[in-house]
């Protein structure tokens, strides 16, 4: 434990499994006490309770990241538990997993609701945590937001149009909230990763092995990613070893967006 994140309070959202849990274990790690949000709640007790058991702390919370009122209530508990808010790490999104598949479809096989299904959890989310978020991230003297993008955010994708679409409108806010709020001691970074071992990830590689997206271990270094391969650039950014970063979009997918 390098103690990087010391005295920090950190939201994870899609805290209940893959990136999301791994980035709570290693913000924990780092000295942060994390707040661990999902929309099933046994997930992220699960999460919290691992923390615990490693020596940190973390408080799991209930969470629709698509809705207001939910948001509000997880800001207001991270408040009222740790008194500060200093890091949100927007990670939950859908996608490969959901059924039904509602983000992978091309644009002519996507239903209208489900498009705005996919919008709101993927992107309207980090508005929402951002609109409600940033205030007490700024009177708590400043901190860092980390949104956790795609690789078919910064590039096209053969279908999943609605999850590209979502990942590349989350790339671009993050820049438009790096240049409005860094005078207020607010760094928004990015990160953007290729294929990543997840329950989500082997199922799409399972079912759809001859499709020419860029899911699979392709180029660079021929594999997919670990989930904590890609909790550990989020620790750095959200640090103040990255105090010079903001409005970043760090490809985190080993080469193959090369």
């Amino acid at each position: 434990m390098s103690g990087r994140l010391d005295g920090k309070v950190a939201i994870v959202t899609g805290g209940g499994s893959g990136v999301g849990r791994s980035a709570a274990l290693l913000f924990a790690q780092e000295g942060a006490r994390v707040v661990a949000a999902g929309r099933t709640l046994s997930k992220v007790e699960e999460t919290a309770r691992l923390v615990s058991d490693a020596g940190g702390e973390c408080l799991a919370v209930r969470c629709d990241v698509a809705d207001s009122t939910d948001v509000q209530a997880l800001i207001d508990a991270a408040m009222e538990r740790f008194g500060a808010l200093h890091v949100i790490v927007n990670n939950a999104g859908v996608g490969y997993s959901a059924e039904p598949e509602l983000s992978m479809q091309d644009v002519v096989g996507t239903p209208e609701a489900d498009w705005q299904t996919v919008m709101d959890i993927t992107l309207t989310s980090v508005f929402l945590t951002s609109k409600y978020g940033i205030p007490r991230i700024i009177e708590s003297g400043g901190g860092s937001i980390v949104n956790v993008s795609s690789i078919g955010g910064v590039q096209g994708m053969f279908d999943a149009h609605t999850y590209s679409a979502a990942k590349a409108g989350m790339v671009n806010l993050t820049r438009s909230m790096a240049i409005r709020y860094g005078s207020q001691g607010l760094r928004v970074n990015c990160v953007a990763p290729g294929g990543i071992d997840t329950e989500m990830i082997a199922s799409r590689i399972a079912q759809r092995a001859d499709a020419p997206a860029p899911t699979g271990p392709v180029r660079g270094l021929g594999r997919i990613a670990q989930p904590e391969e890609i909790a550990w650039p989020i620790v750095w950014l959200a640090s103040e070893e990255a105090s010079f970063v903001t409005g970043a979009i760090l490809n985190v997918d080993g080469g193959a967006s090369a």
